[in-house]
């Protein structure tokens, strides 16, 4: 999926229409010391070795998401493109 570096969208903080860079959306790493990351771990020790709740199904299709950054005052703003699908999103080159 092919997308613009550039748009001209509305930015809420300007409260107008400003020019708009696109950068691609990644995820940053789950932190080790969070809440639900010990809580897992406290369960998983032992013998049991079985979290609570179902198997995790993986979706092999995911909605792509893009940060939108204002030009004029920085303000980054998420956008989720199209329906779901298996292609990344891919910034053109002109």
């Amino acid at each position: 999926m092919k997308i613009v570096r550039e748009t001209r969208v509305y930015c809420p903080r300007c409260n107008k229409h400003t020019v708009h860079t696109i950068r691609l959306y990644s995820k940053k790493p789950e932190r080790g010391q969070s809440m639900g990351m010990r809580r897992r771990a406290r369960k998983l020790k032992g013998y049991v070795g079985k979290v609570k709740g179902k198997a995790t199904q993986y979706k092999i299709s995911k909605r792509q998401k893009a940060l939108l950054v204002c030009k004029e005052c920085g303000y980054i703003v998420e956008r989720v493109y199209g329906t779901r699908t298996k292609k990344k999103l891919e910034i053109k080159t002109q």
